[in-house]
């Protein structure tokens, strides 16, 4: 690579629903592209800035029974396992192993959304990705309910995070977060705030869009050089 490519950076937005599938599915994918780009160029600085939404803010505080809430959702008992079935299938081509039969509520994501901004004001983003993957695997393949402030602070604990980092955080408020949905859907990503994608894409449709970022990065560098 050239040397202006020293100061490149591709900065990548992801927003994110915690009770979408599709987006923990699709952090898999988005994971593979980012190592893949970050081998292709080294010299990239690769900045990733997650962006958490609460697409059901209605639910209750206490959430609700999530088998009555989907069955209402979508219908009937045979479109909830049709459903399941094609997650938990795409989730396999990802390389994840869902338990969506362990699942037991369906949470009000504000407390958790709550913690994972306290989190990114620590400035480490490894540590912010660590508890964003705690979050997914707690809820999608262990069943646990991520509403809970207390299972939240066990969660955050066994990442790293020390009570004391998160200040004054109290977990156990309702709080209401804003459906910050500008965008169509979730997952949805951003690159270099111009080219965007809705969904939980392939690992080598993402890597495209990435390594596009890249060029755009590199190209400006050149121009300002």
């Amino acid at each position: 690579m050239s040397a202006e490519s020293d100061k490149s950076k591709v900065t990548i937005g992801i927003h994110f629903d915690l009770i979408c599938p599709w987006c923990f599915i699709g952090k898999r994918h988005f994971e593979a592209a980012r190592a893949r780009l970050v081998q292709k160029y080294p010299a990239v600085v690769v900045e990733s800035v997650w962006q958490p939404v609460q697409l059901l803010p209605e639910v209750p505080e206490q959430g609700l029974p999530f088998a009555q809430f989907y069955e209402r959702r979508l219908g009937s008992p045979q479109a909830v396992r049709q459903r399941r079935q094609q997650i938990e299938m795409a989730a396999r081509k990802a390389g994840l192993e869902l338990d969506m039969a362990a699942i037991q509520r369906m949470p009000n994501t504000a407390r958790a959304i709550d913690l994972l901004r306290r989190v990114a004001t620590l400035g480490q983003p490894a540590l912010y990705e660590a508890l964003l993957e705690r979050l997914f695997v707690a809820y999608f393949q262990r069943g646990e309910d991520i509403g809970d402030a207390a299972t939240l602070r066990s969660l955050a604990e066994e990442v790293g995070v020390a009570s004391d980092q998160l200040g004054d955080v109290k977990l156990d408020y309702a709080c209401n977060a804003p459906a910050e949905s500008a965008v169509p859907g979730v997952p949805h990503f951003v690159f270099n705030g111009r080219l965007s994608l809705s969904g939980a894409h392939d690992a080598a449709i993402l890597f495209d869009a990435m390594s596009h970022g890249v060029q755009e990065s590199i190209a400006a560098d050149c121009a300002c050089a």
